[in-house]
C-alpha cells in the first residue's frame, strides 16, 4: 500500500444508456487499478452514480464491476471515503456495511501531512441558487425519503431516471463554462471559509469542470487552493496528493482542459 492520497468524482453511472455507462465504468475500474498500488486513500466526491436510492432490501441494479472493484480496495486495507451528491443523496447503509466506506451527507475537513483539507460534493454551497437549494431540503428530509419508497423499485427507479433525464436536457451545456472568480460561487463560498479558518485545499465536484484555482487567503498564512475535480464523462480527470504536492490531472490526457490561474 502506497501514500498517495486520489479525488474524484462525477461519474453519472446510467447516465446517458447502459452502453456508454458501461464504457465510463470499465475506464474506472482500469484507473483504480492503476492507483491501486500507490494509494492509502480514495475519496469520491459525489454523483457515482445518475440516481441511487436502497430500498431497505434492493439496492439499484448494475455498477457490479465498480462495486467489486471498490469492494476489492477497501479489503486491501485503503481507507474510501464517499461524499453523497445531488444525484446519489440517498443512500441508507450499503456502502457502509457492504464496502466498509463511510458515507458523508455534508463537506468535512481533513487533516493529512499538516496540510488541511474541506471536502464536500459541492452542491447548495456559496450565495444564489435559491430554488435548489429549498429542493434539496425538501429531498434531504427524511419524509421525502420515506414517501419515495412507497413506491415498488420499478416504478420508483423509472420515474427517478425520466427526471433526471429532464434535468441533464434542461441544464444543457449551462455548466461547461468558467464564470470568472468573481461569479464562481464555488470560489466565493471558499473566500468566505478562509475569512475564518485556515485550509490548504478546497476539494469539490458538482461542477462538471476541472478547475485548480489559487486563491489569496484573507485571514490565513500561505496559499489557499480551490480544486473541482471535473468530470469522468468528458474530461476524466482526479487529483492525487504525495503528502507535499497537489496536482489536478486528466486520465485520458486531456491536462490542456483543466482551467488554472497560475
Amino acid at each position: 500500500m502506497g501514500q498517495n492520497i486520489y479525488f474524484l468524482s462525477d461519474f453519472h453511472l446510467g447516465a446517458p444508456n447502459h452502453a456508454a455507462s458501461l464504457v465510463r465504468e470499465k475506464l474506472l475500474v482500469q484507473f483504480l487499478d492503476s492507483v491501486q498500488s500507490d494509494a492509502a486513500e480514495i475519496f469520491i466526491v459525489g454523483d457515482i452514480f445518475d440516481f441511487w436510492y436502497e430500498y431497505r432490501r434492493v439496492v439499484p441494479k448494475g455498477y457490479v464491476r465498480l462495486l467489486g472493484k471498490l469492494a476489492a480496495l477497501s479489503d486491501a486495507g485503503i481507507k474510501l471515503h464517499f461524499f453523497v451528491g445531488n444525484h446519489d443523496m440517498w443512500m441508507r447503509d450499503y456502502f457502509q456495511q457492504e464496502l466498509q466506506i463511510p458515507v458523508y451527507f455534508e463537506p468535512c475537513e481533513f487533516e493529512r501531512s499538516g496540510k488541511k483539507f474541506l471536502i464536500g460534493h459541492g452542491d447548495g454551497l456559496g450565495p444564489g441558487d435559491h430554488g435548489y437549494k429549498r429542493l434539496k431540503k425538501v429531498f434531504r428530509n427524511p419524509v421525502s425519503k420515506w414517501l419515495f419508497g412507497v413506491f415498488p423499485p420499478r416504478l420508483g427507479m423509472g420515474l427517478a431516471n425520466y427526471m433526471s433525464r429532464r434535468s441533464r436536457a434542461q441544464t444543457g451545456s449551462t455548466e461547461e463554462h468558467f464564470l470568472g472568480e468573481e461569479k464562481e460561487w464555488l470560489i466565493i463560498y471558499c473566500k468566505e471559509v478562509l475569512k475564518k479558518k485556515n485550509i490548504d485545499f478546497f476539494v469539490f465536484g458538482h461542477r462538471h469542470l476541472a478547475i485548480d484555482y489559487r486563491l489569496t487567503p484573507v485571514a490565513s498564512t500561505g496559499e489557499a487552493r480551490y480544486i473541482n475535480l471535473g468530470d469522468w464523462i468528458r474530461y476524466f480527470t482526479y487529483a492525487v496528493f504525495d503528502g507535499t504536492r497537489m496536482e489536478l490531472k486528466s486520465y485520458t490526457g486531456q491536462d490542456d482542459k483543466i482551467i488554472r490561474n497560475g
